[in-house]
């Protein structure tokens, strides 16, 4: 009994002298060790992976490990990863061994990269590869090879590597216990990155891919160049380029993807085989789908895989964390503000230490009570609170139409004038820009930024309600359910859910902010993008079976918008705006039912766009409000 007590002293003063050191980049190479290993492939094909393994050999230790195709860099048995410069800090802290791994023909690692990679179901050879057996070899070589480690094993990754995650879950390895994919790239045809229900994004695309794409014949440590812009007036740039097949110009032919994209225009076989949700069936581990809700790149993919694990895995141990984030901000900083919008604490930070954290201690390492989270963890903007929810979306959520009338109004209550529509001319030589100021990259603030510039132009549509009388609290996805007539056979919809401040609206002075975030910008009246999305008008009836449209013939567009969570204050407003271009995010549809990828610059033509709202032809937003 009493060496059982000196023992449980020791373990107890040990971990406080942990607890009281600051983990820093000395901390980490006295205490840690790093080894560069080839791991073989069961088809011959070696990975490049570097290994951070705890001195401390008092103890088993779990692996934590991302596979990415972004370079596991730095290079070099000397060189260490800086782990220490964010939450991964508490990691090393905790004694993981901490793994990162070139995927297969990236970087150092060998064999031949394809780009979201399809899963393969029937695997029948050594030969049938994908991402989740590479992860399966991967695994089982460091569980058998080292020693130190206690069998355990965590996936997590953000953006590109959160779909190796996705794929890492899909393994079957036994050891693979816990695994979180975050800001995962899910689909990229419906709605991450490159398009958004079939609108091409060119300036997301353009820029990744002019480095990105090239050709790597050998393993590297050198990166490749990217795309010289002749200007950083984002806007100009690709106006002045022009249709798509000028684009592609300057791409060159070298870029496998590239070309990809551009011969399967529609949602065919090739991309439906390269959506993440087709990989999630018998999932084991436990599974922490972590995104932002203002995530300017992989928002869908949150939400959307989510869903998917839940509705094919029912008994999975399956969470989502949705917070108030640009892409990865959760782990890049403190999570207090985007852009020009407040969100009251230190929501990154507040995340770590009660979610991430705890559930691969308690998974990985059998630390702490198991965290018992609840099935959504959602932060919820304009009140800014987090709330624990037992479903998503909840329960108490109930889809209601907001209808666009007359006067640019809104109403809970259906139109009963026979008669009423509002128009707009649509011009591709003059689209509406997607943010007010000019850039060179595209920024990820233009997801809760101010609409007003927006509502001046004559080719946006505003529809608002009067001042709410109480709150309005949005939880689930946003539909659009748009009556249209267009004088052309094809046109883009964009709908935009904002939240209109009061005029005299101003932050508390000492609500936090990110590092170096502006906080001069005048608050009062200001326009804050909630959510927007685009829909080409050609998929309204199939994403597989594009269809023109008969001009002045009525017709549906329908189309779900990203999932919300927030609460518009009593006395602000709910607007809807809703325009035909969000230009140089989505490209510009030439507004003729032409093959937009071979398209020329004489196709885009002008269009007068009409949105009904009346008792038979009743535009309506479907709102998820939570009562």
């Amino acid at each position: 009994m009493k060496k059982l007590l000196l023992l449980l002293l020791l373990s107890w003063w040990q971990q406080s002298l942990l607890l009281a050191q600051t983990i820093d980049s000395a901390w980490f190479r006295n205490n840690y060790t790093k080894v560069e290993q080839y791991i073989p492939m069961r088809d011959g094909v070696k990975l490049f992976t570097s290994i951070y393994i705890p001195k401390n050999d008092t103890e088993k230790h779990p692996i934590l490990m991302t596979r990415t195709p972004y370079s596991c860099a730095p290079y070099g048995a000397d060189q260490f990863k800086a782990f220490y410069n964010n939450h991964y800090r508490e990691y090393l802290r905790e004694g993981y061994i901490m793994v990162t791994q070139d995927v297969r023909g990236r970087w150092m690692s060998e064999g031949e990269f394809v780009d979201v990679r399809p899963f393969n179901h029937n695997k029948k050879s050594k030969a049938d590869i994908d991402e989740s057996s590479d992860t399966y070899d991967t695994v089982d070589w460091l569980v058998k090879n080292l020693s130190s480690s206690n069998g355990n094993v965590g996936i997590f990754g953000i953006s590109y590597p959160g779909f190796y995650s996705s794929m890492a879950a899909a393994s079957g390895h036994p050891a693979v216990k816990a695994v979180s994919p975050q800001a995962p790239v899910t689909d990229w045809f419906m709605g991450d990155d490159f398009h958004h229900n079939g609108a091409f994004f060119p300036m997301d695309g353009f820029s990744f891919y002019s480095s990105f794409g090239k050709p790597r014949p050998k393993p590297t440590t050198v990166g490749a160049p990217g795309f010289e812009f002749p200007t950083k007036d984002n806007y100009n740039f690709y106006l002045n380029t022009g249709a798509l097949p000028n684009l592609a110009k300057l791409m060159g032919d070298s870029i496998k993807f590239w070309k990809d994209m551009y011969a399967h225009p529609n949602y065919d076989a090739w991309w439906q085989a390269r959506d993440a949700r087709r990989a999630m069936k018998n999932i084991q581990p436990a599974m922490l789908v972590v995104g932002g809700l203002f995530d300017a790149e992989d928002c869908f993919g949150a939400w959307e895989l989510y869903k998917a694990i839940e509705k094919q895995n029912p008994s999975a141990s399956n969470k989502l964390v949705m917070g108030p984030w640009y892409h990865g901000q959760w782990a890049r900083g403190n999570g207090s503000s985007l852009g020009n919008v407040r969100f009251h604490s230190k929501t990154s930070e507040w995340y770590a230490e009660n979610i991430e954290i705890p559930f691969f201690n308690y998974h990985l390492k059998g630390k702490g009570n198991n965290p018992n989270l609840a099935e959504a963890t959602i932060f919820y903007t304009g009140s800014n609170e987090w709330k624990q929810e037992k479903a998503w979306p909840p329960a108490a959520m109930q889809e209601t139409p907001i209808y666009l009338t007359a006067g640019g109004k809104l109403s809970f209550t259906k139109p009963s004038a026979t008669s009423g529509e509002s128009a707009y001319t649509s011009d591709p030589n003059k689209p509406v820009p997607y943010t007010e100021d000019v850039h060179f990259r595209r920024t990820r603030e233009y997801m809760t930024d101010d609409q007003r510039f927006a509502a001046r132009r004559p080719d946006v549509l505003v529809f608002q309600t009067e001042p709410l009388t109480e709150d309005l609290t949005l939880g689930g996805p946003v539909t659009a359910d748009l009556k249209v007539k267009i004088s052309t056979t094809d046109a883009d919809f964009v709908v935009k859910l904002i939240d209109v401040f009061p005029d005299n609206f101003e932050y508390p002075a000492d609500w936090p902010t990110e590092a170096g975030a502006k906080t001069d910008y005048i608050m009062n009246g200001y326009q804050m993008l909630v959510r927007g999305e685009i829909m080409r008008g050609r998929y309204r009836n199939s994403f597989e079976k594009p269809m023109a449209f008969t001009p002045g013939k009525t017709e549906t567009v329908k189309f779900h918008l990203p999932d919300v969570a927030h609460t518009f204050k009593k006395g602000h407003r709910l607007m809807i705006q809703v325009q035909s271009s969000w230009f140089p995010l989505a490209d510009r549809n030439p507004q003729q039912f032409v093959n937009i990828y071979q398209a020329s610059d004489k196709d885009f033509v002008p269009s007068l766009i009409t949105i009904e709202h009346n008792a038979n032809s009743a535009s309506n937003i479907v709102l998820p409000i939570i009562k």
